[in-house]
Formats: structure tokens, C-alpha cells, sequence
């Protein structure tokens, strides 16, 4: 069964066991999607309203843009909760591969290599989707239910939380990648998601405290 259709005790009971995966890094993918539908609820709480009909046209334009862009972000993190966790046995495949000659050996370093990245770029597009929910939070801070505004809050910790919890699992892989340039491209990727997002993050909360009173 793929995890994102289990329920959440099953998930959590895996989770909580012996087998290395799933681990962080699906988990990261998973914060994404509580965030997405946090924010979501949000949007579907505001829809009909009177507070939110009495908008400008323009400003409710904007507003389901941003529900419409979470609502597809939420469907690529879904697909990265399971992902996260085949790019990780996919990379423990490679391992047990055989190295009792030279040819062998090269066609086990190359797959690792192939692996490796793999198990890189998998959460680091978890941080980028993660990263792409907080651009799309603070109008909803702004102009969703106000009585509501406070799971948008909870969304963002999720999604800021997602995003670090994902670059945690770019680093640790990193040291398994020979490639300079790949290594170099991701280190460089990852400080400015993470800069960009603690931005995002502190304007969104900042919005939602503001409204909360």
C-alpha cells in the first residue's frame, strides 16, 4: 500500500518502527500536504461569506489563484510522501549490489551515483514545493475567514517545517554524490529556499497575528 493511503495510525505505527523508511523525509513531503489543506480550509471557509463577497473583484481573483495554485502543489507533495521513501530503497538496492570484480564495482559506483542523486533531488523538490505553499499564504492570511486565520497559521509552521525537515535530507545525502557541480547546484538551491522561506514564513504569521488581534 502507498503510504499516503494509509491511514494515519498505519502511517504513524510504520513510522514508529523498526524500517528505516518511511522517515524524515517522507514525513517532510507529508507536513507539505497538512499545510496545503490547512490552508485550503481556509479558502473553503471564506467562499460565500459575506466579509468575502464584499471584496474587490480582483482581490477575490487573486485569492482563489493562490487556493488554486496550493490545491495542485498539495497533488506533487502527495506523490513526494511515497516518493521520498522509493528513492531511499532504491539507493539501499544499489548498495547490496555485487563488487567481486572491477566490472562490477564500476557498475555498482555508477548506480550508486545515479541513486544518490535521485535520493538528493527528491526532497529537495519537496523544499521547493513546500517553499511554493508559502508564497501563496499571506493573501489567504490576509483576506480568508478571520475567523479561521489561524489554521493558516498552522498551515505555515507545516510548510515551513516541511521545507527545513526536507533540506535536512538534501544534506545528509549530500556526502554520497561525487559530482561538484550537482552537490554544489543543491547546497546553493537550499540556502536560498531557506532564506526565502523564513521571510515568507515571518510576513505570513505576522499577518495572521495581526488579524487574530
Amino acid at each position: 500500500m502507498d503510504l499516503i493511503n494509509m491511514s494515519l495510525k498505519q502511517y504513524n505505527e510504520l513510522l514508529g518502527s523498526e524500517e528505516p523508511a518511511p522517515g524524515g523525509g517522507s514525513t517532510a513531503a507529508l507536513a507539505g500536504v497538512l499545510a496545503a489543506s490547512l490552508t485550503m480550509m481556509v479558502v473553503s471557509l471564506s467562499i460565500g461569506k459575506k466579509s468575502f463577497d464584499s471584496l474587490d473583484e480582483n482581490i477575490k481573483s487573486k485569492f482563489l489563484d493562490e487556493y488554486n495554485n496550493i490545491k495542485s502543489i498539495r497533488e506533487d507533495l502527495y506523490k513526494l510522501t511515497d516518493e521520498d521513501t522509493k528513492a531511499f530503497n532504491k539507493f539501499m538496492e544499489t548498495i547490496r549490489l555485487p563488487k567481486d570484480t572491477e566490472q562490477n564495482i564500476e557498475i555498482r559506483n555508477k548506480k550508486i551515483e545515479e541513486a544518490s542523486i535521485y535520493t538528493l533531488n527528491v526532497p529537495l523538490t519537496t523544499a521547493e514545493k513546500c517553499h511554493a505553499i508559502l508564497m501563496n499564504q499571506k493573501y489567504i492570511a490576509l483576506y480568508g475567514n478571520k475567523n479561521a486565520v489561524s489554521d493558516v497559521g498552522v498551515g505555515c509552521l507545516l510548510a515551513l517545517a516541511g521545507l527545513e525537515g526536507a533540506l535536512l535530507n538534501v544534506n545528509i545525502n549530500l556526502p554520497t554524490i561525487k559530482d561538484e557541480t550537482t552537490k554544489d547546484n543543491a547546497i546553493e538551491r537550499s540556502k536560498q529556499l531557506l532564506e526565502e522561506a523564513k521571510t515568507l514564513h515571518r510576513k505570513t504569521m505576522e499577518a495572521v497575528n495581526n488579524r487574530i488581534g
